[in-house]
């Protein structure tokens, strides 16, 4: 979306690395397949995006201590830092989508949004 691809042009990373921080940002550290329902990315995306944000520093990636198969995804200080440095705008961007949608349309999209999370309730 052009008004967040705006925002983070000066942070270096993509919408979908955003997501990644956001969603480590709210939830604290979690598994990689929890990750990547979370932030709606394919889990083989998301492992190829979190090798690249391990990279810049933005996220640290261990092992879970009871099941050394599974990895553990956490944000770090500089992946913190672009989440708060970007909040304001974000919720910036946020109010100008329910302005252009107007408040009922934009809780309806939220609630369709809701209905393809297959982990959701019913």
């Amino acid at each position: 979306m052009p008004p967040i691809r705006e925002m983070l042009a000066e942070t270096g990373i993509t919408e979908q690395q955003w997501r990644v921080l956001r969603v480590l940002a709210e939830y604290g550290s979690q598994d990689t397949s929890t990750l990547a329902d979370r932030a709606c990315l394919l889990f083989p995306s998301l492992t190829r995006i979190a090798q690249t944000m391990n990279k810049k520093g933005l996220i640290s990636v261990c092992r879970d201590e009871t099941d050394r198969r599974r990895q553990i995804i956490s944000i770090t200080g500089t992946g913190q830092k672009i989440i708060d440095d970007n909040t304001e705008q974000a919720a910036l961007i946020v109010e100008g989508f329910k302005e252009t949608l107007g408040k009922k349309n934009y809780e309806q999209l939220l609630d369709l949004l809701a209905m393809l999370d297959p982990n959701r309730d019913n």
